[in-house]
């Protein structure tokens, strides 16, 4: 596809250039994104290659099958930057280039000219986004993007796990894409800005940052109760992991839906909720006996959010996938393509699953250099300034949504009902509701800088007032239960009828269609369907979810819903509905996995801190109760060093096949060495010897940690608390948002006046 040289911001038929510098996952996936929208995005390769191009597992042809998944439709260029011609040959790409996607840390970014500063100066034009482990400028980000490190920065991987246990990272590389999305959001903004205000900007995304980001809620929790909560486990807390006869299931319900659990397992009730475990031993021994599949589906008939872990395989052949088409390949013309289909789908939005790039198969191509940025009135507005959001979006993944959106400028107006509001207005916190009269402090982090309308939709008068703001709205976003909107007169044929050139978004479960799009479910009951706890979890366990108090798939799906919007108002793609299946997106995280197990039957377990490109990878104990460091090595001369550090006399010298082969004996002598020291002085000794390392943080050991309110991941002045942004623009910083409405506070200023774009709230 040859880029035009014609059609730049706001046309929806004009081909984004892109350049990719990446080294790591983050970079790679933001890239794949774009490529897989049908952008001409162009890979830039070291002499030899992409690492990852020969990093097992490989396919039949000796590929990488995680360069496959990362790396699909996107084409390539070998230059050696290390050399004046190359860099002089990257410099000529990035004038022809829309948006740079790199990873490069700070030393690197210097060495080759590119520092935020540098680009700014010599292509005001372009949009960079820049994904890495702690910020373009923190020493840090020399490392490689590593999930685990970032999850354990963030506090994450605090969460995960069971508590009398080490902490764990989400399986695959979870922190890794939901940077990524953050990335694609924080590029389509800074585009949608150029149109307007006539530059470029730098896009500012530290993995470490959305970890945090991700695990909010623990932050709110522990500034309201003093104490910051940790990991449960799938073993032990109100919703439980256990087995069935072919697998494992995940018990999750509300406390309302106690006795009818208890009498599914063939319980009496009252079920005997003064003494719980004796209703879970009959849940036990009730599950045990029955296929997983065949758990779920009985409990769902009942209404309770249960799900079964869906390992690899049971995905491929899962009746909701095949439905839905999610499934590609494993191989076409002989060659090994991207295994999944969209993380998204949507009739304007064409979607490419084809093979990786042949090294340099990009080489002649250019285009005609970018023009240089036009003078504007619009250089101080906000990236979505004019944009009006419907928001109809609950608890979190909806309302999270337009949150995001409302950040960056839009006036976001949240649609309840007077009699059901949306439910996170009440919501407990560490166990207590919200004082009489008060907002719950979740409901105010996913919905400050909103403007609050109440409709009755089951009225023609509350319909009729949406239909009267969907006319002059430009989104809406909602994440009921699959064929809530329809009955309520809210779904997409009938806003589309009122105003063609809506972006609809629904985020729901599973989908639209197929046979379980009206399953119920929750964050940990995706995190089982998607396939995510099958990878997650300790060495030859059972699997983990990301528990009911971080629900990862909620927090990832709102990332990417937004970053979807924001395309589409950039690119012009208007009268579309996307349909965003959240078990979809994260299985869509796995996908070099899924390839895996496609191309060579390998299905792919929980394998604790471990992962395939870096040895040794994972968490050890340091002096002092709960205190524990996380390490990653992904070269020989990390290793090397750690090797002069932990045990020299058993580990100098030995090659990379060694360590690979000894992981278990290298844990053993890393954790004597962790153990013996201070969480700070571990630290400081890998720091000085050149070695990726990171604190695995508590929520309230990050909430001390200067950089998250410096880089306002988390906004507050002492006595509030909400969550902040989880990416840097240069060229534009968002004001802290108004505080989130009261039930129907806008509803004169929203309901009588002309223009929506007039009301939005400001702090």
């Amino acid at each position: 596809m040859a880029p035009s040289e014609e059609k730049r911001d706001g046309d929806a038929g004009a081909v984004l250039r892109v350049v990719e510098l990446s080294g790591g996952v983050a970079a790679k996936v933001c890239g794949r994104l774009l490529a897989g929208l049908g952008h001409d995005v162009l890979l830039c390769e070291p002499p030899g290659g992409d690492p990852l191009r020969t990093r097992a597992p490989l396919d039949g042809h000796g590929v990488g099958l995680t360069f496959s998944s990362l790396d699909a439709d996107k084409r390539s260029v070998v230059l050696d930057l290390d050399s004046a011609d190359g860099r002089a040959a990257l410099h000529h790409l990035l004038e022809r280039a829309d948006v740079l996607i790199t990873d490069l840390g700070p030393t690197r970014a210097r060495a080759l000219g590119l520092t935020a500063a540098e680009i700014r100066r010599a292509w005001p034009g372009l949009v960079a986004v820049s994904v890495t482990a702690a910020g373009l400028d923190d020493p840090r980000s020399d490392h490689p993007g590593d999930s685990l490190l970032a999850e354990a920065h963030g506090g994450l991987a605090s969460m995960i796990g069971e508590p009398d246990r080490a902490p764990l990272s989400l399986g695959g590389e979870q922190a890794a894409h939901a940077a990524a999305f953050a990335g694609f959001l924080g590029g389509m903004l800074a585009l949608r800005r150029r149109a307007h205000a006539a530059t470029g900007d730098v896009v500012d995304v530290a993995l470490c940052d959305v970890a945090a980001y991700i695990d909010w809620k623990s932050d709110i929790e522990t500034h309201v109760a003093a104490t910051a909560p940790t990991r449960t486990g799938a073993t032990a807390g109100q919703w439980r992991i256990v087995r069935a006869a072919d697998g494992w299931v995940g018990v999750i319900f509300q406390p309302a839906q106690w006795d009818l659990l208890v009498e599914l397992a063939g319980g009496t009730a009252p079920a005997p909720s003064d003494d719980p475990e004796r209703g879970w031993a009959l849940i036990e021994r009730w599950a045990a006996r029955l296929p997983k599949r065949t758990v779920y589906e009985r409990a769902q008939a009942l209404g309770l959010a249960v799900g079964f872990s869906a390992d690899l395989g049971d995905l491929l052949g899962d009746p909701q996938y095949e439905a839905r088409g999610f499934f590609r390949g494993p191989r076409r013309d002989g060659r090994t393509i991207a295994p999944v289909g969209p993380p998204a789908r949507a009739a304007g939005l064409p979607w490419r699953s084809g093979p990786p790039p042949e090294p340099g198969d990009g080489a002649q191509a250019a285009g005609a250099p970018v023009p240089a940025p036009r003078g504007s009135s619009g250089e101080g507005e906000a990236p979505l300034a004019g944009v009006t959001v419907l928001d109809l979006g609950t608890i979190t993944a909806g309302a999270a949504t337009g949150r995001l959106l409302a950040d960056y400028g839009a006036t976001v107006i949240k649609v309840e009902s007077a009699s059901h509001p949306d439910p996170f207005r009440q919501w407990p916190v560490a166990g207590s509701p919200p004082a009489e009269g008060t907002l719950s402090p979740m409901f105010e982090s996913n919905n400050a800088g909103k403007l609050g309308v109440v409709l009755d939709l089951k009225t023609e008068t509350g319909r009729a007032e949406l239909y009267r703001l969907a006319a002059r709205a430009d989104v809406v976003i909602e994440n009921f239960t699959v064929g809530v909107t329809r009955r309520l007169g809210a779904d997409f044929e009938t806003l589309r009828a009122v105003n063609p050139r809506l972006v609809y978004l629904s985020l729901s479960s599973q989908g639209q269609d197929g046979p379980e799009s009206g399953r119920r479910s929750y964050g940990s009951t995706l995190d089982l369907l998607s396939g995510l706890a099958s990878v997650t979890g300790y060495l030859d366990g059972g699997p983990m979810w990301s528990s009911a108090e971080v629900n990862y798939p909620d927090q990832v799906a709102s990332l990417f819903g937004a970053g979807l919007v924001a395309y589409c108002l950039e690119r012009d793609v208007r009268g579309v509905h996307l349909d965003v299946s959240q078990r979809e997106l994260i299985s869509w995280t796995l996908a070099d996995r899924i390839a895996e197990h496609t191309c060579t039957g390998a299905l792919p377990a929980p394998t604790g801190n471990r992962r395939p490109g870096a040895t040794p990878h994972d968490v050890y104990p340091c002096a002092g109760e709960g205190r524990w460091v996380a390490i990653a090595c992904h070269t020989q001369a990390e290793r090397d060093a750690l090797a002069a550090l932990v045990a020299p006399e058993e580990l100098a010298e030995r090659s990379e096949k060694w360590w690979w082969a000894h992981e278990g004996r290298v844990d053993e002598l890393i954790g004597a060495w962790t153990r013996a020291r201070s969480r700070a002085e571990c630290l400081d000794a890998l720091a000085g010897a050149g070695v990726a390392g990171a604190p695995v943080l508590t929520a309230s050991e990050r909430g001390r940690e200067p950089r998250f309110s410096e880089r306002r991941v988390f906004l507050g002045d002492g006595a509030t608390r909400r969550k902040g942004f989880p990416l840097t623009l240069h060229g534009h910083t968002p004001p802290d948002p108004a505080p989130a409405p009261g039930l129907g506070e806008h509803q004169e200023t929203v309901l009588a006046g002309p223009s929506l774009t007039s009301g939005n709230p400001s702090s």
